[in-house]
């Protein structure tokens, strides 16, 4: 926004500060978080530190070096990011609809040179290929109306970070933190978002989704998710005969698997469990778009994943496998297991696997407009901070634009 846009706010800026921000430690410091969002949401191509003191020092005619102050509010003062987090997720659980999507998901930070805290040559979806960057873990949340970043945090790849305790303290990570796989750093930002009064679906791409153990920990706390699947995990009908237990002979341990639970026994790719069921899609569609009605083939099936079936273990519990296969597609593109209740409608299931879309148009906004991969520090302290603050900053463009509409919000 311009300047003169921004000064308008300044007022709504400092009473959602007041909403959102707790005390930071010492008197001094709140000043500096107002400044910091202030540049976030100023217009200006980098959002850099020394960027936006550059341009805030203009606009506000100050003679405070505004640069080392915020450099040192950022990078060097020791205030604890979590309850600032916390605090603004319980204020977004008050003054958003209730039982949205939690998305989760990761994004890339592209970076140059070998020292910034977890960079390293690895996978990133934001550059579409393996690039030198950082990861960064997200959880968001979106309602019918908006969209909103809860949480993120910082992914250390095994390798080049995870085992490597004087590289680790260099960039000042907590002694406690270390590599965590991608789908338990996951399971722990959902686990606060709940604890700060977020419920809803759970929606994640196949990088999650693959991992039985996450699922299985989503079930365990009680999601509902949704989330994507490659085509060659293994199903079986959630209805399919496993035989009975055999009788017990005499010898040895007496049996307590089905008959058909055993090692070696057979079931059925994701990709071949649809291409059999061809004859069960069908046009779907699930929102208005920007260029008109977003329409689709769709089915669903109730299966059970068949995990480890054939070394003997009992197949999982029953749940949705959902496909997509777009006309003129030469085979399925996308595949789902969501445990939605049974009674779920096919339209149902899609629009909640299409959900994730928000999780995009978020991180357009998070780069592009505020700067979220403009950091240029080095430190976990830095970059937690300043992920921190255009959390913050995002969080009031959201529910200036809820505000704009109208809507009061629907408290919990």
């Amino acid at each position: 926004m311009d300047a003169k846009r921004l000064h308008r706010l300044q007022g709504a800026l400092t009473r959602y500060l007041d909403d959102v921000l707790p005390d930071l430690g010492r008197q001094g410091r709140r000043p500096w978080a107002e400044l910091y969002l202030r540049g976030l949401l100023l217009d200006g191509h980098r959002k850099s530190a020394g960027a936006m003191a550059e341009r805030l020092q203009r606009i506000d005619r100050s003679t405070r070096d505004y640069e080392q102050g915020l450099q040192q509010f950022l990078s060097q003062s020791p205030w604890d990011e979590r309850p600032v987090r916390d605090q603004f997720a319980q204020h977004l659980a008050q003054v958003l609809e209730a039982d949205g999507f939690l998305i989760l998901d990761d994004t890339g930070f592209p970076k140059q040179g070998t020292h910034s805290v977890g960079v390293a040559r690895q996978y990133s979806g934001t550059l579409g290929k393996i690039g030198n960057c950082q990861i960064g873990v997200t959880l968001q949340y979106a309602t019918t109306q908006e969209v909103v970043c809860l949480d993120a945090d910082l992914y250390l790849p095994e390798e080049s970070w995870g085992d490597d305790r004087e590289r680790l303290l260099a960039a000042g990570v907590p002694e406690d933190t270390g590599y965590r796989a991608k789908w338990r750093m996951g399971l722990t930002l959902l686990e606060r978002a709940k604890a700060n009064g977020f419920t809803g679906v759970v929606l994640a791409d196949s990088a999650y989704g693959d991992v039985t153990e996450f699922r299985q920990a989503l079930d365990a706390d009680r999601w509902h998710s949704c989330v994507g699947v490659e085509k060659t995990l293994k199903v079986l009908a959630a209805d399919a005969d496993r035989g009975e237990v055999p009788p017990y002979t005499g010898r040895g341990r007496p049996p307590s698997r089905p008959a058909q639970v055993r090692p070696g026994a057979p079931s059925e790719s994701v990709l071949q469990w649809v291409q059999n069921r061809a004859r069960d899609f069908r046009k779907v569609t699930w929102r208005e778009g920007s260029k008109g009605k977003l329409t689709s083939r769709f089915a669903a099936w109730r299966v059970r994943p068949a995990h480890k079936l054939s070394a003997g273990q009992e197949p999982l519990a029953a749940l949705w496998l959902v496909a997509e296969w777009p006309e003129g597609e030469a085979s399925p593109t996308k595949f789902f297991f969501c445990n939605l209740p049974v009674s779920t409608s096919l339209r149902q299931l899609v629009r909640t696997a299409k959900s994730r879309w928000w999780g995009e148009h978020s991180y357009k906004e998070l780069t592009d407009e505020l700067g979220l991969d403009h950091f240029e520090g080095r430190s976990w302290r830095g970059w937690q901070h300043h992920v921190t603050l255009v959390l913050l900053a995002y969080g009031f463009l959201v529910l200036r634009r809820q505000q704009r509409r109208g809507k009061k919000g629907v408290a919990r």
